[in-house]
């Protein structure tokens, strides 16, 4: 096997994430001990929340710590094995981080099924933690009902084209915020929203205004700031706020961007609520199952910006992430 690179976190950013952040480490490629087996990492996720994973302030996860490889969900191929339950050739998917070889026992590993014509990235996505977050947040959180009207910020990222989905499933109405015009053309022509605005044009509020005239009842936030409160001010009596994340303050310098707008929670008797998947990690199998079947079904489709490289580009591929560049669900896939 050829050596282990890793990439590991040598600076906790002030910012925006820099190259210099991080440093990469030749390591021997591990071998398995009794009930071990080998990974060859393929596909490593590209994710918002690793810009708070790399801070030492208090989150729903222990921060990676300086000189810790960097914390990534990733989907790889087992490449030797003295466990039973784990073949060389399988697929598995598991939190490896960023490098190219990892060793497991299998504990928090699952196999996933790429013979079924599914792309790796698929599980980094809709049938990852990306469609976890998307299902529980819409339909538990949310409490999404046919006939209600969802705005998702953030819609043309890995978590908003599946809320968006799903909410149409769900015989709701989709209207989404999303930057730029060909990213608003692909939600409605491509994933059949009812409606996208571009944050980056003119008139965000004045178009609010024009495609929820009955008010949200669902607002889907993955962005915070100045969208976020924008969204507060179109609230429907008894609405509900769905905190996913805030991409737009994580590399702020300095206080967050709060919602300003926060009395239009009285005075539509709404609610704003923050989640984690993980919160709901006993019911995965429940959420797997069904979000497999709408896939196969036809009702939702797996949105994945896949780019071919090596770990040395996690910083441009987290840049590409912020500056929302990217579609769908962001993935570094490795070698050839």
């Amino acid at each position: 096997m050829s050596p282990n690179r890793q990439l590991r976190l040598a600076a906790r950013p002030e910012g925006e994430v820099k190259a210099s952040d991080f440093e990469l480490v030749d390591m021997k490629t591990p071998e398995p001990d009794e009930n071990e087996f080998v990974v060859e990492i393929t596909h490593i996720s590209i994710d918002p929340a690793m810009r708070g994973w790399m801070s030492a302030a208090r989150s729903y996860i222990p921060p990676v710590e300086v000189g810790e490889v960097m914390r990534a969900f990733t989907v790889g191929r087992v490449v030797e094995s003295r466990n039973p339950e784990f073949a060389v050739g399988d697929f598995v998917h598991g939190i490896f981080g960023v490098q190219e070889h990892a060793v497991s026992d299998g504990t928090d590993v699952y196999k996933v099924d790429i013979a079924a014509g599914r792309s790796p990235a698929s599980y980094l996505g809709i049938l990852g933690l990306t469609g976890l977050t998307a299902y529980f947040g819409l339909l538990d959180v949310g409490r999404v009902q046919a006939g209600d009207t969802v705005l998702i910020s953030g819609a043309a990222g890995a978590v908003g084209t599946a809320v968006g989905q799903i909410a149409k499933i769900k015989g709701a109405r989709a209207v989404d915020i999303a930057g730029g015009h060909e990213k608003c053309r692909m939600l409605v022509d491509d994933l059949g929203f009812d409606a996208a605005l571009d944050y980056r044009g003119d008139d965000l509020r004045g178009k609010l205004r024009e495609h929820t005239p009955d008010y949200v009842d669902v607002f889907f936030d993955n962005v915070g700031g100045g969208i976020l409160n924008e969204g507060l001010v179109r609230l429907a009596r008894g609405a509900r706020v769905v905190i996913c994340g805030a991409v737009s303050q994580y590399s702020q310098v300095g206080d967050f961007v709060g919602p300003s707008n926060y009395l239009a929670l009285l005075i539509s008797r709404a609610s704003m609520t923050g989640f984690i998947a993980f919160d709901y990690a006993d019911r995965y199998p429940e959420a797997l199952t069904e979000l497999s079947s709408w896939l196969a079904a036809g009702e939702l489709c797996s949105v994945d910006d896949t780019v071919p490289g090596d770990i040395e580009m996690l910083p441009e591929m987290l840049a590409r992430l912020f500056a929302g560049q990217n579609t769908g669900k962001l993935v570094l896939e490795l070698g050839p």
